[in-house]
């Protein structure tokens, strides 16, 4: 067969694949339908281990890597998963309806885009972007009505918690109503052509900036631009079409600004990514068949042993934290907020409980929200015991 030939093949064969892969995902979703008339959880990770076990023995019978079928098929769990949950909170709070206005940093190509893009392709038929300059911008869109969610980031791996959010959700009345995460890869991107030597002005995000910062240590005679979003960074260095000038952001959005990649990999650290929350005027509940976090934030005072009290009556209920973070109350010198992340639906009795005697012992309790869990951790098996 000539190379044609074979490319006509890969083609056909792809397509396919494409089509197998919407199947699967269209019977994913009716799972979804029987485990809530069963009144089942929606993961159950035994079936998940079971499955990954033949498909890793029929893989090996095809000549298939075992790494290879499980990388693939964690993949498409996690998929089936989200779609699931999604659907069953549409049908639990209401779906979005056919139209859906979502305010975000930046514009097309800004990594709040494609995590906006990521979370809401599962959940509304037609996606109203709002882009904005600041998180304020972004908060206030939601909070006049001009918008219906907010995307929202709050950590990096690399970078840590972005404190200027924190800070804006101890005073908005918005709900948290979602979570997601985001891998994050920077790249160098320019005018295409330019060479790295002659590099004199780098556009970024102060995020940005903060998580390539050894990469950028490394380079002399270099000025860092500031940008409001890595969208910003792309549309300054289209515009000045100067072969000195470069932004640093993701690979796709710089080529929706016609720019080519001239390094990739800059971020402190290997596994970069970003988690995002998702901000409404109204609260959701959480369908019990879901792993849901509850986000709140407490004023526990100064007096000794008080954040210890807070966090023991958590162990007590048998719920678990996944972050804590202090952040300084405005007008309170040397007083902190904390803001805690539970992994718990606020339904429960256990965590209705551990609110009762928070407030008790403390001196204020607000609940932020409760949300669907997306830490879709994978399923391990042995691959070498099938």
């Amino acid at each position: 067969m000539d190379l044609d030939h074979i490319r006509q093949q890969i083609s056909s064969t792809d397509k396919d694949l494409l089509q197998l892969l919407a199947t699967r995902r269209q019977l994913a979703l009716s799972v979804a339908d029987a485990k809530l008339a069963q009144n089942k959880p929606i993961r159950d990770q035994k079936r998940e281990e079971e499955l990954l076990v033949s498909l890793i023995e029929r893989g090996k019978a095809l000549g298939l890597d075992a790494q290879y079928v499980t990388k693939i098929y964690h993949v498409i769990i996690e998929d089936s998963v989200l779609q699931q949950q999604a659907k069953v909170q549409g049908q639990l709070n209401g779906n979005n309806g056919p139209v859906c206005r979502v305010a975000f940093l930046g514009r097309q190509g800004s990594y709040s885009y494609w995590a906006t893009q990521k979370y809401f392709t599962r959940r509304a038929e037609k996606l109203i972007e709002i882009g904005c300059d600041s998180f304020n911008e972004i908060v206030q869109a939601v909070e006049t009505g001009h918008a219906d969610y907010a995307v929202l980031p709050i950590e990096n791996t690399s970078s840590g918690s972005i404190n200027e959010v924190y800070d804006l959700l101890q005073h908005t009345r918005l709900s948290i109503v979602g979570e997601l995460t985001h891998p994050i890869e920077h790249c160098l991107l320019g005018v295409e052509g330019t060479e790295l030597s002659k590099i004199r002005q780098i556009c970024a995000h102060p995020q940005v900036i903060a998580q390539c910062s050894n990469y950028l240590q490394g380079l002399s005679n270099v000025k860092i631009e500031y940008c409001d979003a890595s969208s910003d960074a792309f549309e300054r260095v289209r515009k000045a079409q100067d072969k000195s000038v470069v932004a640093i952001g993701g690979e796709e959005g710089g080529k929706l600004y016609g720019l080519a990649v001239l390094g990739r990999g800059l971020a402190n650290q290997k596994d970069n990514v970003s988690r995002f929350i998702v901000v409404a005027r109204k609260a959701i509940n959480v369908a019990k068949a879901i792993p849901a976090k509850t986000t709140f934030i407490m004023y526990t005072g100064q007096q000794p042993g008080a954040l210890v009290d807070a966090l023991t009556v958590l162990k007590q209920h048998g719920i678990s934290m996944g972050k804590l973070e202090s952040r300084p109350i405005p007008g309170n010198p040397w007083e902190e907020m904390f803001y805690v992340d539970v992994f718990a639906n606020l339904g429960d009795y256990a965590m209705t409980r551990a609110l009762d005697e928070l407030n008790r012992i403390t001196r204020f309790v607000k609940v932020l929200g409760c949300y669907p869990s997306e830490d879709i951790s994978p399923t391990i098996v042995n691959a070498d015991a099938s």
